[in-house]
């Protein structure tokens, strides 16, 4: 990860440029700026899409619907019936931790309304980001997004982000989205000991887990497989996390669960075409 930008950023990226072959008004998440950040073999895949849709078919429907259940839950938080507010204030900032090639900022533009977005991400994979959204034309950015770089070995995440203009005072809408599951139990402890120091009363956190599923069939036991294959990536799954023990666990550091959809959730909320969502992860949405 020094010297490479993430392949499973790379990966997931496509997984939602797959849903922009179905018409609109069938997809999960629309987001006409993924295929701009694939490569060559990725961008071939979706010149085909009956091949397209079968490559690792539950995880690209998780990872569609994952996205959008974060795009909604940031919706209501800049609504001015904010759930995560005492007063229902909208939050007034953006912070997308972990960004990889989510373009959110971009996307919700006309939501955001002008609020400050701050994309904070390794400098490899923010480097090559930026460098392809510099060729960019249509669809158009957004200029209140700013990119942070950060080296979780050397610098905080308070540092870097008030030195990029973050205003601890206002309430703060935070993603972390595919990442905690890479990293070990007191790394993810201490990354949301910090967003917490940051948050500002009526600030939310959305995130996502994986969980080892504990069910004595091939299926789950291929899949607590493939998590460990991605260690020949070198970006293997470290840290598991049950839904049980989701809100215990992220109290401790002051944030407080509001909502948790697994699997089965996230199939009723937004998937319509019979597909499966992958099991072994789910979604979380916490304020403070």
């Amino acid at each position: 990860m020094d010297t490479r930008p993430s392949l499973t950023a790379e990966a997931v990226c496509f997984m939602r440029a797959v849903d922009q072959l179905k018409p609109p008004s069938d997809r999960v998440i629309d987001d006409p700026y993924a295929r701009h950040f694939l490569s060559p073999p990725w961008r071939a895949l979706l010149t085909v899409p009956a091949v397209a849709w079968r490559v690792l078919p539950e995880l690209t429907t998780y990872i569609r619907a994952r996205h959008r259940y974060m795009d909604d839950q940031l919706r209501a938080a800049l609504s001015d019936r904010n759930p995560g507010h005492p007063d229902g204030r909208p939050v007034e900032q953006l912070v997308i931790l972990g960004a990889g090639y989510d373009t959110r900022g971009h996307r919700l533009a006309p939501v955001l309304g002008g609020r400050r977005v701050f994309e904070v991400d390794y400098p490899t994979t923010a480097a090559r980001k930026q460098k392809i959204l510099k060729t960019f034309s249509d669809p158009p950015l957004n200029p209140a997004v700013t990119y942070v770089t950060i080296d979780f070995q050397t610098q905080s995440i308070h540092d870097v982000l008030t030195a990029a203009g973050f205003d601890p005072t206002r309430p703060t809408f935070f993603t972390w989205e595919g990442v905690s599951m890479y990293l070990s139990r007191a790394a993810v402890r201490g990354t949301l000991g910090a967003l917490r120091a940051l948050a500002a009363p009526g600030s939310s956190l959305t995130m996502d887990y994986f969980r080892y599923l504990d069910a004595h069939t091939l299926g789950a036991s291929a899949r607590r497989l493939s998590a460990g294959l991605l260690a020949f990536i070198s970006e293997p799954v470290t840290f598991p996390m049950d839904p049980e023990d989701v809100s215990d666990f992220m109290g401790r550091d002051g944030w407080r669960v509001t909502d948790v959809a697994d699997a089965a959730e996230l199939e009723r909320r937004y998937i319509r075409d019979g597909r499966t969502v992958y099991p072994a992860n789910f979604v979380v949405t916490a304020v403070v």
